[in-house]
């Protein structure tokens, strides 16, 4: 399953799931395919959950035939590969990319009908290579971890709509840009509709041989439900691309939902009402699963953070699975989404290869997941170099690039470095991790260090923004029980959410909160010294999803205070 809706009626998209040969090979003979596989390997997975490869790191080949049912243009589609993609169509080197949490797409302008081998070398090693994947307070796994699909297009693709509603008056209006790009050698003449909610667009479309171009429109509505966690109504919008002759060539469809997101002083608006947010960070992680987190999981994520009265959902520290955003549209979730930058400091920043990653990454994160309502905010390097010139410069940059890709939603960073940073000017809202009574202090000390952080923000001039507690917590590890209430013991860590929340949620100054975490995360092994069971265990539900007791403390605080 590829998305949790329809997305084609006219383009014909083959899903590439099952069983693909799997052979892992040496750092020596990387960029060369193996000549005989050993193993099958499920895709979509990662090689972890498999009993030979639980640890291993390094590069592995993955393939298996498709059938193209007529010739022409081909889009092979990968929607996570990690870290590191390597494509071979019938043995030619065809395209690569790097970041295990973003899709990209390689484009075959010409494939004959027939039956093809597709291979891809995937690699999650560590190393100068990779600035962003390194050994953190989350696992690296390996594999094809999300979708794959392949397309039989025409000689004119419909890459992307971008739909931005915003209110008119009684209505709403939706503004859209539509991307095409011409494959063939040819010029193309022809037109472009687009429905949504009862009413329709229609442009010409003139295209020179191997343009690129986006045609930019608006549709005004009318009686339609405005989307809102109490009411989360989605709209679909499909668009068709026809020749001269009228006859369909490719279409695209996509879920809108009818909100506005904008930071009014220190209040987050949505559709011109204050919204509180109550919620999870949240890694795309499970026991058996690895990254690769099945559908019945995350819709089983989403039933229990519903049952926490949570209504917030912070995708640290990467964009997500986009099944997973899918389904906070039709369920009301507000989402923070974040590219894929933690605890990245001046090291990592002067690595040759990290301009260009950190760069694709925010530009795909924003272009593939544009669409989705539940998305009210950005997020850009959790705890990260803020404190430097070097550090600043990176963070300028990545402000400045998703503000050119998107101006309708504000953009966040949770910081650590209070009384240091110096980029809070940067951003609509500010954000901070602090885990008091668990790493320093007492419970006794949450209000006064609230108070003592919101008034040096204020020094620095970003008190008139709003603010929210991005990170607080407390590891258990699950089914350690105490009476005495020492660190590690769940007991204690009910405690100190109870405390946390009874400060957090009732401050005027704290717009929202994100508990450090919904559910236990296995970490790389470079972290055992401070991570038992090699997992990150501040989780509120363990990796099985199993509740602490922390859950229902924390179900009973997110109740009593909507």
């Amino acid at each position: 399953m590829i998305r949790m809706f329809e997305r084609h009626k006219v383009r014909n998209v083959a899903e590439l799931d099952g069983d693909w040969d799997f052979e892992p090979v040496p750092e020596s003979a990387a960029g060369r395919p193996p000549k005989r596989y050993r193993y099958r390997m499920p895709v979509p997975d990662c090689w972890e959950s498999h009993p030979e490869f639980r640890t291993y790191r390094g590069r592995a080949f993955y393939r298996r035939q498709v059938h193209c049912p007529q010739a022409g243009p081909v889009r092979l589609v990968f929607h996570g590969v990690s870290h590191t993609a390597t494509v071979y169509w019938d043995g030619r080197k065809v395209g690569s990319h790097y970041n295990a949490y973003t899709a990209f797409s390689i484009v075959l302008p010409a494939v004959r009908a027939g039956v093809h081998t597709l291979t891809v070398e995937a690699d999650n090693s560590f190393g100068p290579h990779s600035a962003l994947h390194k050994p953190n307070d989350y696992y690296t796994y390996g594999g094809l971890a999300r979708p794959v699909a392949m397309e039989c297009v025409g000689p004119v693709l419909l890459e992307r709509i971008f739909a931005t509603p915003r209110r008119s008056g009684r209505g709403w209006t939706l503004d859209v840009r539509f991307a095409l790009r011409n494959l063939s050698r040819q010029a193309f003449a022809g037109t472009l509709t687009a429905d949504v909610a009862g009413q329709t667009f229609s442009a010409p479309v003139r295209l020179r041989p191997r343009q690129a171009r986006e045609i930019a429109g608006a549709i005004r509505v009318s009686g339609v439900t405005a989307w809102a966690p109490e009411s989360p109504a989605l709209y679909t919008l499909t668009a068709v691309l026809s020749d001269a002759d009228g006859r369909p060539c490719d279409d695209l469809i996509e879920r809108v939902g009818f909100r506005e997101v904008k930071v009014k002083g220190r209040k987050i608006l949505l559709n011109g009402r204050e919204i509180r947010l109550r919620g999870f960070n949240r890694h795309e992680d499970a026991a058996d699963f690895g990254c690769a987190v099945p559908v019945e999981v995350m819709r089983q994520d989403l039933a229990l953070m519903t049952d926490l009265n949570a209504n917030f959902v912070r995708t640290s520290h990467y964009p997500n699975d986009e099944r997973f955003l899918d389904l906070c549209d039709e369920r009301g979730f507000l989402v923070w989404e974040e590219h894929h930058a933690r605890a990245l400091m001046a090291d990592t920043m002067k690595l040759k290869s990290f301009p260009k990653q950190i760069a694709d990454c925010d530009r795909e994160m924003v272009l593939d997941h544009y669409n989705h309502p539940s998305i009210v905010m950005w997020g850009v390097f959790n705890e990260c170099e803020s404190f430097t010139a070097l550090g600043r410069r990176y963070y300028e940059a990545s402000v400045r690039r998703i503000r050119a890709l998107d101006a309708s939603r504000p953009l966040t960073s949770a910081s650590c470095y209070p009384e240091k940073d110096r980029t809070l000017d940067l951003f609509d809202i500010v954000s901070f991790n602090r885990y008091v009574g668990w790493y320093w202090g007492g419970p006794d000390m949450i209000r006064p260090a609230l108070d003592k952080l919101l008034a040096w923000i204020g020094k620095v001039g970003a008190g008139g923004k709003p603010f929210l507690m991005s990170e607080f917590g407390a590891g258990a590890i699950p089914g350690w029980r105490a009476d005495r209430r020492t660190k590690w013991t769940e007991e204690f860590q009910a405690d100190l959410l109870a405390a946390s929340l009874d400060v957090y949620l009732k401050h005027p100054r704290v717009n929202g909160v994100a508990i450090w975490q919904f559910c236990d995360v296995r970490v790389c092994e470079e972290w055992f010294h401070s991570r038992p069971r090699c997992m990150n265990n501040k989780g509120v539900v363990d990796e099985h999803r199993r509740p602490k007791l922390a859950y229902e403390t924390v179900k009973t605080k997110f109740g009593d205070n909507p």
